[in-house]
């Protein structure tokens, strides 16, 4: 299995040109919450056998796909799960207030993620390159880290590009 490092790499090569990266910025947390949404739509409580199971609506499919995918970073070491934690969490919270205000997630979600990614294939032409989960899904889930690693830098430093070193 690759290293987060390796990963996060191989992620960056396809993604070094300024405009893709700052689509990716904007684009990348608008497909993780939406796929949340998209998945949170899709409620499983009336698979429990147990008579009376409300769930109030926190057992659903994303609730599920969550679990292999917080496993799969916690191989990666600790502070990616961490951050796949915070990612996971405030979009499933946010789903859950959305829905416990009796908003649909389903139509919004689905717009709203097609358009980001039609805006992420767009930086990708820009860039030059194709997206790197053409090649593995896996990156599918390396993209919120790269994300979470710019916004940091963005916050610390003032910029989302790694200062070079003399």
């Amino acid at each position: 299995m690759r290293s987060r490092q390796a990963l996060m790499q191989e992620y960056a090569a396809s993604h070094s040109q300024i405009t893709n990266q700052i689509i990716h910025m904007i684009c990348v947390p608008i497909i993780f919450f939406t796929s949340t949404g998209l998945l949170w739509s899709v409620p499983l409580d009336r698979l429990v056998p147990i008579a009376g199971f409300d769930s109030d609506g926190w057992f659903n499919l994303a609730t599920v796909v969550a679990v292999p995918i917080a496993i799969y970073y916690t191989m990666l070491g600790l502070p990616t799960l961490v951050t796949g934690l915070l990612w996971m969490l405030s979009s499933g919270l946010a789903c859950f207030a959305l829905q416990s205000a009796g908003v649909s997630l389903l139509i919004p979600c689905a717009a709203a993620w097609l358009v980001a990614w039609v805006v992420q294939i767009y930086g990708h032409k820009i860039e030059g390159a194709k997206p790197s989960f053409f090649d593995d899904l896996v990156f599918l889930l390396i993209g919120p880290l790269f994300v979470h690693e710019k916004l940091v830098r963005l916050i610390t430093t003032g910029s989302i590009q790694p200062r070079l070193r003399a």
